[in-house]
């Protein structure tokens, strides 16, 4: 079943950098809309029928309006360019309620936030916090030309204990490198990261201990292309009913799932939102999400059922 949703206005949108807007929204009536944590996004329903994923960039302090910053793809699917070209005020949209699968740690005293382009946006929400609550953070922030600094004028403003690092590709005359700032970190430091896929594999290969629980990121677009040829087939096991359905090679789970009239909600089917998480009961997931945390893998109590598979014969699934 699908969850409830929010006819929410768009009271305003503004040009934050070159290919960025942020679109503020708000509830047509004023009033106070659910609250998030910091690193939420909402699944918005554009007019066109589309349907985008957008982080939450505003304070978590605020509950009378959620800003999303959405950046300009060049090569995207029409998402974007609708809201840049076409996206106005006063025009009603179909808004979920927030989720989050980049959460921040709030008992952390030290926090270094990786952001490239428009991977800022959910970046800020944490930003905004740790401004709030005192706590020390340093922010890298990666851009090919400083006229895309989205909310630089923000970042440059605030005051405390928080620093600012911007790495200008046209200016620097080389990519980022995330080794230095990964280096001597306290050991109780968080460290999130968010940006095109390049930047957050340079991060992951950086980290001397990727796997230590320290190390959180926020994909936008699936983190690895494993070929058809590497997926093997196998059995799903559904618990309530005792069925056993066939997954071919060549098909994912979910729409082997849906073939036999087994609803599962689902949105961006590519392993990017955690909508069709869908519990594990028994069997060895083989996880090609890039929302899990490495942790959350190893335990194998859970599945992305539009892109990943099994790794055993027979997969059992809480359904």
């Amino acid at each position: 079943m699908r969850e409830a949703v929010m006819q929410l206005e768009v009271f305003g949108i503004q040009q934050a950098a070159e290919g960025v807007v942020v679109v503020d929204l708000r509830h047509p009536q004023g009033e106070p809309l659910p609250p998030f944590d910091p690193g939420a996004h909402l699944e918005i329903t554009l007019p066109n029928g589309l349907v985008r994923h957008y982080s939450i960039c505003s304070s978590a302090a605020e509950r009378h309006r959620y800003c999303i910053g959405v950046g300009l793809a060049a090569n995207g699917r029409g998402g974007s360019k609708y809201v840049h070209e076409r996206l106005g005020r006063g025009q009603r949209l179909e808004v979920s309620a927030p989720r989050n699968n980049f959460p921040l740690r709030t008992d952390a005293e030290d926090y270094v936030f990786i952001a490239g382009g428009i991977g800022i946006t959910p970046i800020l929400s944490m930003i905004r916090w740790c401004v709030d609550h005192g706590k020390r953070w340093s922010l890298h922030y990666s851009l090919r030309s400083r006229d895309r600094a989205a909310f630089r004028e923000v970042l440059e403003g605030w005051s405390g204990p928080g620093s600012l690092r911007m790495h200008v590709d046209d200016e620097a005359g080389r990519f980022f490198d995330p080794a230095p700032a990964l280096q001597g970190l306290p050991p109780q430091a968080q460290v999130y990261c968010c940006g095109p896929t390049a930047l957050m594999e340079a991060v992951r290969m950086s980290a001397h201990a990727p796997d230590d629980g320290r190390l959180h990121f926020e994909w936008f677009t699936p983190k690895q292309d494993l070929a058809a040829s590497e997926a093997l087939p196998f059995t799903a096991l559904i618990r309530s009913t005792g069925r056993r359905l066939e997954v071919p090679a060549d098909r994912s789970l979910l729409e082997v799932l849906e073939q036999h009239g087994i609803a599962v909600p689902s949105s961006c089917r590519e392993g990017l939102c955690a909508t069709c998480e869908t519990g594990v009961v028994s069997g060895v997931p083989d996880h090609r999400d890039s929302v899990l945390s490495e942790a959350q893998r190893r335990s194998g109590l859970s599945i992305m059922v539009c892109v990943s598979r099994a790794r055993s014969p027979v997969l059992e699934l809480d359904l």
